[in-house]
Formats: structure tokens, sequence, C-alpha cells
């Protein structure tokens, strides 16, 4: 929605220092974060649910509930199995360095979770890697093709991720559509978890 009011990513919360993502001023939360613990959550609307609803909660909660968490796995745990009734339709991904997590609530029922594999994974308003959906179709086979980046060098992903052409509905950068478009895209890296080694001499 081109008019709903945002801040670009920053610390934006309070009683949640260690999160950084953009914020829907609006409702208060935001449609990607991270947190210091290295978990990246971000959300996205399924089909036929674009904008608020009387009554439901803001999805821009969801990705905050899930940082709350130190790991990817424990907020999955955390989330799956709760009402969904409370928010409109919606695609929660949820990921760190260890694990990822396609998290789906359908408005109605409970939250459900599915671990996602390793590799590429596409997701946009229906289910991961529904190649059915024209953004899927056109744009996984692009990635898919491309050299994988090595952070900080990002090779052709910023070029692809930048992507207006076509119609909206497989555009990856949506132009402005009847009031909806893309008004910002972001890549994140997560570094791996290090561990502590330490030595023990025998005596």
């Amino acid at each position: 929605m081109l008019s709903r009011p945002w801040l670009p990513p920053g610390a934006h919360w309070a009683d949640q220092p260690d999160v950084t993502g953009g914020q829907d001023t609006l409702a208060g939360g935001t449609w990607l974060a991270f947190n210091t613990a290295g978990v990246v959550a971000g959300v996205l609307n399924r089909t036929g649910s674009l904008g608020p609803e009387q009554g439901k909660r803001s999805r821009g909660e969801l990705p905050l509930l899930a940082l709350r968490h130190p790991t990817a796995a424990a907020a999955s745990e955390a989330l799956a199995g709760l009402s969904a009734a409370g928010w409109r339709s919606f695609n929660l991904i949820v990921a760190d360095s260890r694990s990822a997590y396609f998290i789906r609530g359908l408005g109605t029922g409970v939250i459900t979770s599915t671990p996602l594999p390793p590799g590429l994974t596409m997701i946009a308003a229906s289910d991961p890697n529904d190649f059915s959906h024209p953004r899927i179709a056109r744009h996984y086979p692009r990635f898919h093709a491309a050299e994988p980046p090595n952070p900080p060098d990002w090779g052709t992903w910023p070029a692809l991720l930048a992507d207006a052409d076509g119609p909206p509905e497989s555009a990856l950068c949506v132009p402005s559509t009847n009031g909806f478009g893309t008004v910002s895209t972001m890549l994140i890296a997560i570094a791996p978890v290090r561990t502590e080694t330490r030595f023990f001499m025998p005596p």
C-alpha cells in the first residue's frame, strides 16, 4: 500500500532493542526484520488478503513475535499451533544460519510451520516454490541459474531483485498499480554461528 507510512530499517521497538527492521508507522509492526541472535523474519500477504481488515490484528506484529526467540527453530515452535483467526491470511518466513521455516496462517484454524530444505526457496502469496504463481514461475529459474552470491559481493542478485519488467503480478520490483507497489527491497546474509572451541591439556 503505497500510501501507508513507514520508516526505513532501524531499531524502532523499545521493548525489543535487539531488533532492526523497517517499521509500519500505522500499526507499529514490520514486514522484514532481524535480531542480534541472527534470526530473520519476513511476512507476506496471501492471495486475496491485501490490506488491513476490521477486527483483525496487524500481520506486522508476526515478525516481531518470531524475533523474540534466539533461533528460528524456537520461533517456529512458539508460533506453530497458535490460533490463526486473529490475522488475515499470511506467509511468514523465519530463518537463521542453521534452519528456515515456512509459517502459514489461513485466517482460520491454527498456524502451521514447515521446515524449508537447504537451497533456493521462493515464496510469494501462496506456498513455497508454487510455480503456478507468475512471480515464482518467472524468477525462480533466474535465481537458480545465477551464481550464488558471496556477501558482501552479491553478484547478479541485486539486478535480479530490481526486475520491474512484465505485468505487475510477475515483477519482483512491482510498479505502482492501483495504490500498491514495491516500496523497499533488501538482501540479508546471515553469518554462520560460531562455536567456542576449548582445548584441555592433560595433567
